[in-house]
């Protein structure tokens, strides 16, 4: 019989047709291939133009070298497109669009302002969403920055903490706003103390199209740098959501986001929390109240937009052990387990998709006929009745 085929459908990151993810692409085929799984990767831009045929590039674990073949559609698809804006991501919304009949395990999720209010719908999330509005105007950053004293500048579509800008008082200096961030490219820019009279034509030189204006949580350590944690909620291999895992990341040395490709480091939560909240049974309480606000939230998400198998949750804790939702992230990496040497966690992180895709295979797309039990004893009844 052959083997149930998977695709991982990805974007070329420039014209030179290099992949950002190899490595995890790598041990994905490597974890597949363990379940009983044919994988490979392709781009939207590796589609025949007069054949239903892909240029896929294959990985072969035991000589650790890639090739190129033309390979009929998969049987599934694992959609790890990041948006961005080129003609690339025109391209995957153009093959999204031409083939729905595919098996696709996840979907886009929209950006960060339509998940934001998205979940804002659901009573339950409220309290965990930090007040968040799209800005029109300065008047929009006013606003937020009479009702909060730290205040986040995002980009809706915005990954990596790209264009983030944080803003907020400086204290004993009344007036002086503070204003901090990464450009465009993730370079961290020059720290500058504005008056409010002058921050909104500095914000109009920054170019805010569709940006968010959000409330800033204080999480900054006693050492002045910022921390979150990223938690990781993925369909296992019975097609149920779980907590994968969670670690602490800390921002690097006068960077407004802890991200790690942005300089962080990641730590193990447990060791970042024991430094934010002293109480153990406290920590408990935060940790087993998260992993359910994860688990709700993919459920939600899911139900609201369509088929998802993981997602990553950025979450901020307050000093009084307040957990907030920073960002919602459909297409996660997961080095950040790797990083604090929770080998098993990575593994699982990498093969959970796999397992998941197996299972969708053999329920959706190659069920495996159910015998019926009462047939099958009718029918032996009727053969004793027959020989009697």
């Amino acid at each position: 019989m052959p083997k149930p085929v998977l695709g991982i459908m990805t974007l070329y990151l420039n014209n030179k047709k290099q992949l950002e993810e190899r490595d995890i692409y790598e041990l994905m085929i490597t974890e597949g291939r363990k379940l009983g799984l044919e994988i490979f990767v392709f781009t939207p831009a590796d589609v025949h133009k007069s054949h239903r045929l892909l240029l896929a590039q294959l990985y072969d674990p035991h000589n650790g070298k890639w090739t190129r073949k033309w390979q009929r559609f998969p049987d599934m698809i694992f959609d790890r497109c990041r948006v961005q804006r080129s003609e690339r991501f025109r391209q995957l919304k153009q093959f999204r669009l031409k083939y729905t009949d595919l098996v696709y395990l996840n979907r886009p999720l929209s950006n960060k302002w339509a998940i934001h209010q998205q979940l804002s719908k659901r009573a339950a999330f409220r309290p965990h969403l930090p007040a968040t509005e799209l800005f029109k105007g300065f008047h929009s950053v006013k606003r937020m920055l009479k009702q909060n004293s730290l205040v986040y500048l995002k980009p809706i579509n915005g990954t990596g903490g790209r264009g983030i800008l944080r803003i907020e008082p400086v204290k004993k200096q009344g007036g002086l706003y503070l204003v901090e961030g990464r450009n465009h490219k993730r370079h961290i820019i020059p720290q500058q103390r504005v008056r409010l009279d002058r921050l909104e034509p500095r914000l109009h030189n920054w170019n805010m199209d569709d940006y968010i204006v959000q409330q800033g949580i204080p999480v900054q350590l006693p050492n002045g740098r910022v921390h979150d944690y990223r938690m990781l909620v993925q369909k296992n291999g019975q097609g149920i959501w779980e907590l994968t895992g969670c670690a602490g990341r800390i921002g690097a040395h006068r960077s407004v986001t802890s991200n790690l490709h942005g300089g962080g480091r990641a730590v193990p939560m447990n060791q970042l929390l024991a430094q934010w909240i002293q109480a153990e049974d406290h920590r408990e309480k935060i940790i087993k109240q998260g992993e359910k606000l994860g688990l709700d939230i993919a459920a939600y998400l899911e139900e609201s937009y369509g088929a998802l198998c993981e997602l990553a949750l950025d979450l901020a804790i307050s000093k009084d052990g307040h957990i907030y939702v920073l960002e919602v992230n459909p297409k996660p990496a997961r080095e950040v387990f790797s990083r604090i040497g929770e080998k098993e966690t990575y593994r699982r992180a990498i093969a959970r998709p796999m397992e998941y895709a197996l299972w969708v295979y053999n329920t959706q797309i190659n069920p495996k006929p159910q015998m019926d039990t009462k047939s099958e004893d009718g029918a032996e009844n009727k053969a004793k009745e027959g020989s009697a």
